[in-house]
């Protein structure tokens, strides 16, 4: 209960902090790329299949290019997709990325109550699919904003030390560790917004 009351407080003020930002960030989208302002992705929370919504830093067809540059993945170790210099950002989208602020509109989802501020991380549905099979119960946690493995690598994670975080992270949820990454996550923030 302290955890989601914690979960819809910051909810709110993440969500009023969204529609402040809202007309500035959707002026620029619009002017370099037009609309939506705002995307809806498919990714698994509690065993089920939830939209979670970000700012718009790619182009429109982003999904259908996906297929045209799988050659130029660098993750290996997974079914993950990362691009150092990802040709389907925008201009707009690099700077939102770099820092974080394409993220906003989760609060939202935190708010609504199928993300969490703090869980593991949230992964497209074909993503947990491919989960080795002593991490399969990892689709159950609710996912969220930011985690252990996020403050501990994100991206740069190897895929199955990412899971073995966010699973240490389910075992041992707490509070306290809440709090503890919480924190990590706002110094990242102010000290490397690419960090996180």
């Amino acid at each position: 209960m302290l955890k989601r009351l914690i979960d819809v407080i910051c909810g709110l003020v993440g969500t009023c902090l969204t529609i402040v930002l809202t007309p500035f960030v959707g002026f620029a989208i619009v002017l370099e790329t037009g609309f939506p302002i705002f995307v809806a992705l498919d990714r698994v929370s509690e065993g089920k299949i939830i939209k979670v919504y970000k700012f718009r830093s790619m182009v429109k067809n982003a999904r259908e290019k996906k297929k045209e540059l799988a050659h130029l993945n660098e993750r290996t170790d997974g079914p993950l997709f990362k691009i150092k210099n990802d040709p389907r950002l925008t201009k707009v989208g690099k700077f939102l990325r770099r820092f974080r602020l394409d993220e906003f509109p989760q609060f939202f989802n935190v708010l609504m109550g199928n993300l969490s501020l703090v869980g593991p991380r949230p992964h497209e549905p074909e993503e947990i699919d491919a989960y080795p099979l002593e991490f399969k119960n990892l689709r159950f946690t609710k996912a969220g904003l930011t985690g252990l493995s996020q403050v501990n690598g994100a991206s740069s994670l190897p895929f199955r030390k990412e899971l073995e975080f966010d699973e240490y992270y389910a075992e041992h949820k707490s509070c306290w560790l809440d709090i503890k990454i919480l924190f990590k996550t706002i110094w990242i923030f102010f000290s490397d917004p690419t960090g996180v």
